[in-house]
């Protein structure tokens, strides 16, 4: 006698006898055993070998030799002595270096902020624009790479200088505004900061915001929602990731940034990068640049190891 029970779901039949497609047949597929990964063979490591040396040569032995500089000594004429001291670690706690570092991460927090301010709306745009103007948009923003940094860099020293551009407009329009004295000052350095570093952040957030799913905004304006409460509640933690990338694109090269700080600061606002450069070429203290480099590399690590988790949440959420 046949077996006159019903198949469940799984074999694949419904109770009434028609046909029924599983939905863990849709998910997982036919079941099969989920092959071992392989490891990877010499051809592999031989097509990373290239990136590998570099890595090594340029990479992970000036770190290691920065290190081992941060231990040592320097004699009257300014060589590496090799003799194990906590000296140079003792003379970054200074309260002069302490307050420079503190200025370096002042700036670049607010450099980051008013690059998630002005790059947001502008990635945003980009990244639900058309495809035919998506392209075209994005190569906007790369445009200023095909320029030399320095050369724009002195671009702004003509704009903002006292015989410049911006005050040949001021003095045009007829709203009193005097002649501004901008070059050489701690607004010019966040300006110049700003432009350099902007794309940075534009980049990453038009990546989050190209993947995000236009239904998902549609269904919170449907079910009542005003325009900022879907940003914060659906835009912004979508594109988390993105504004996180973009922070660790800017804030940290912000922090050690010297050219900036000399050619539109007028080295009148210095930072940790120029201290570092300083160290280097003209006190010849190796030693004690070697550990404000190896300070610096910690708290970039602080900073990337933050941002993960700022970026994983983020990851989550979506």
């Amino acid at each position: 006698m046949s077996d006159q029970r019903p198949r469940t779901r799984d074999q694949g039949l419904e109770p009434n006898g028609q046909t029924f497609i599983s939905e863990k047949s849709l998910v997982s597929g036919p079941s099969s055993p989920v092959p071992a990964r392989e490891r990877p063979s010499w051809r592999a490591w031989l097509l990373l070998a290239p990136m590998v040396a570099w890595l090594t040569l340029f990479v992970v032995a000036p770190t290691a030799i920065l290190f081992v500089y941060s231990f040592c000594e320097r004699d009257e004429l300014g060589r590496v002595v090799f003799s194990f001291t906590w000296e140079n670690y003792q003379r970054v706690v200074d309260p002069v270096y302490l307050r420079i570092f503190g200025r370096s991460i002042g700036y670049a927090a607010l450099t980051t902020l008013l690059c998630i301010a002005a790059g947001f709306p502008v990635a945003y745009c980009i990244g639900r624009a058309r495809a035919t103007w998506r392209d075209r948009l994005l190569l906007l923003v790369m445009v200023p790479f095909w320029t030399s940094f320095l050369i724009r860099t002195y671009a702004w020293i003509t704009i903002l200088k006292e015989e410049g551009l911006l005050n040949a407009v001021l003095r045009a329009l007829p709203l009193g505004l005097g002649p501004t004295d901008l070059l050489y000052t701690p607004t010019a350095v966040v300006i110049g900061l700003v432009y350099a570093y902007l794309p940075f952040m534009i980049l990453p957030i038009y990546g989050s915001v190209e993947k995000l799913d236009g239904a998902l905004i549609e269904a919170a304006h449907d079910l009542g929602a005003g325009p900022w409460r879907v940003f914060t509640a659906v835009i912004f933690p979508l594109t988390l990731p993105g504004i996180a990338a973009g922070t660790l694109l800017v804030f940290v090269p912000a922090i050690a940034m010297f050219a900036i700080t000399d050619l539109m600061g007028g080295a009148r606002v210095p930072l940790i990068g120029n201290v570092i450069q300083n160290q280097f070429l003209q006190a010849r203290d190796w030693p004690f640049g070697a550990a404000l480099g190896t300070v610096f590399m910690a708290l970039f690590a602080v900073t990337y190891w933050a941002l993960l988790r700022l970026r994983d949440r983020g990851e989550a959420r979506a």
